[in-house]
């Protein structure tokens, strides 16, 4: 008699898995979208996805062997390169939270499309296998993505979050043309357009 998985029943493994497949749809759709939009968007399905994965019950495998994967070497390039066409010169930031940190004091530069590709792979793995609706590979690929989600994707995801919301709020070109328009006089600057308001 073979094991059966109840977690997979589990309110939060549903919304996780609802979160997750529209977060590939999301991303593999992309290539179409202008980059505010794009951002706009991440914004606000990656603080979702993390949420749900941490909201995920404790699974353990049940089954011999880890279930096949479907992100091939040429999908996960493909992907990355139309994310980093969208995000041009966008794409680079300088990641302080790296491990190497600790042997060198110069900022590392990482890329926000290699990130999202690296959380898509994880995450397309997992959907993958979670919609051949077998009750055994639909546990394991969940236990799975959630080791790797403590391991490495979550820790992506928080800094690419950080890169994101970077590139929405402090680096738009209008704003750094109003920011040159300053009359100062002192501790008197008066820039103009350059508002904080929604």
């Amino acid at each position: 008699m073979k094991k059966e998985s109840q977690v997979i029943f589990d309110r939060n493994v549903v919304e996780f898995v609802t979160v997750a497949a529209e977060f590939c749809k999301f991303l593999e759709q992309a290539e179409t979208m202008r980059r505010d939009t794009f951002v706009d968007t991440s914004l606000k399905i990656l603080p979702l996805l993390y949420l749900k994965a941490a909201m995920l019950p404790e699974t353990e495998m049940i089954g011999d062997e880890a279930p096949e994967s479907f992100v091939t070497e040429e999908t996960y390039e493909v992907l990355r390169i139309n994310l980093s066409d969208i995000l041009a010169e966008k794409d680079d930031y300088l990641d302080v939270f790296i491990q190497d940190m600790v042997y060198s004091d110069q900022p590392i530069k990482k890329n926000i499309s290699e990130d999202l590709a690296d959380i898509y792979q994880a995450i397309k793995d997992f959907i993958f296998v979670f919609q051949l609706g077998l009750n055994e590979t639909m546990n394991d690929s969940l236990a799975i993505c959630q080791e790797q989600f403590k391991e490495y994707w979550g820790q992506r995801l928080v800094n690419t979050l950080r890169a994101l919301h970077d590139v929405k709020y402090y680096q738009s070109d209008e704003e750094d043309e109003m920011e040159d328009e300053c009359d100062c006089d002192d501790d008197d600057c008066h820039c103009h357009g350059h508002h904080h308001h929604e």
